[in-house]
């Protein structure tokens, strides 16, 4: 991994650390682009069974460099240049919520605009109680990017959406509990032990399963109709059942024992 991204792979847990401190994480090209490989790599390492993505220095991310932009970092690209680049780089926040495995983000201090677009990318949201939560975009001249308009309708609805990116209210960790854009939030100095055990429990549960569900809830993102989340269920619920870990799970049942499982 680069620098300005750092990894460890313990358990089947992938822990990504965003690490540009200095900047409370601030993403710029090479950030992003350190996430996009490494969310894509993720999806197809077999040792890999859950994500957790975090910030280093006691902050999560702050979204986009602001401070890079006023400088007019990048601005001389030909408008369509721009806006590819821009897609690739955000590819980051699709692989985290399309991966077949779950994602999971700890969130400390600040979480804006892009920032927490990627924490919505993810299955789950484990928050300070004390972090500041804002789209922020609105504030500088900006109308969001990172699929993050998208994750909250989905969170929240259209209505509270609205209102969190066209408003940019600043809400503490418990409010965003509250509000139910995050998971759990818990004590600042609990966070990253949360985290970890709620992410490790996931990466030693039914991997292929999880993402089965992730795929038959995608369909109903989505607006799949009744019949095609029927066909999406019917055919991983009997792939499902072929797998070891489910046979691991009914033996386990029949032993009144705790299942363990390979994600296979």
């Amino acid at each position: 991994m680069t620098e300005v991204l750092k990894s460890e792979l313990t358990n089947g847990l992938l822990t990504l650390i965003m690490n540009r401190p200095e900047r409370r994480n601030a993403l710029d090209p090479n950030l992003t682009l350190a996430l996009r490989d490494a969310t894509a790599a993720a999806m197809e390492d077999p040792e890999v069974r859950a994500v957790l993505l975090t910030g280093a220095g006691g902050h999560f991310c702050v979204g986009g460099d602001v401070k890079a932009m006023n400088e007019g970092s990048g601005r001389d690209a030909p408008l369509g240049q721009r806006i590819h680049n821009l897609k690739d780089r955000m590819n980051a926040a699709r692989y985290l919520h399309e991966m077949p495995k779950p994602t999971i983000a700890a969130i400390e201090g600040s979480a804006a605009g892009a920032g927490l677009s990627l924490a919505l990318a993810c299955d789950f949201r484990i928050c300070a109680e004390d972090s500041k939560i804002t789209t922020a975009f609105a504030k500088v001249g900006l109308s969001g990017d990172f699929g993050g308009t998208y994750f909250i309708s989905q969170i929240l609805g259209s209505a509270k959406a609205r209102e969190l990116y066209l408003l940019s209210p600043l809400l503490s960790g418990s409010q965003a509990a509250d509000l139910g854009l995050v998971t759990r939030a818990v004590p600042t100095d609990k966070v990253m032990e949360e985290a970890r055990s709620f992410a490790l429990e996931l990466a030693n549960a039914p991997t292929l399963t999880l993402g089965m569900i992730k795929q038959n809830l995608a369909c109903a993102e989505a607006g799949g109709t009744l019949l095609e989340c029927f066909d999406k269920e019917a055919r991983h619920h009997t792939l499902c059942a072929l797998t070891s870990d489910h046979m691991e799970a009914a033996a386990a049942f029949v032993e009144k024992r705790k299942p363990v499982f390979k994600g296979a």
